[in-house]
């Protein structure tokens, strides 16, 4: 999954549910991203993500934007 692909799937949810979802910080290889008060997800900074990366990370921000959201 393209890594663009994957940040506007999740900032497309989130505005939808009226979440934030911001840049924290960035360093190294990869950024860390805030999605509303409790949950931080980490995104490697590659152009292409490994689908079960991808799905990790889409799993990691089940618990603001609800379960199996990305469905």
């Amino acid at each position: 999954m393209k890594r663009q692909e994957l940040l506007k799937r999740i900032s497309d949810a989130a505005a939808a549910k009226g979440i934030e979802w911001e840049l924290a910080r960035s360093g190294g290889q990869h950024d860390i991203f805030r999605l509303g008060a409790s949950v931080q997800v980490s995104v490697p900074r590659h152009r292409e993500i490994n689908e079960l990366t991808a799905r990790a990370i889409l799993r990691a921000a089940a618990p603001e934007l609800g379960e199996e959201w990305w469905r």
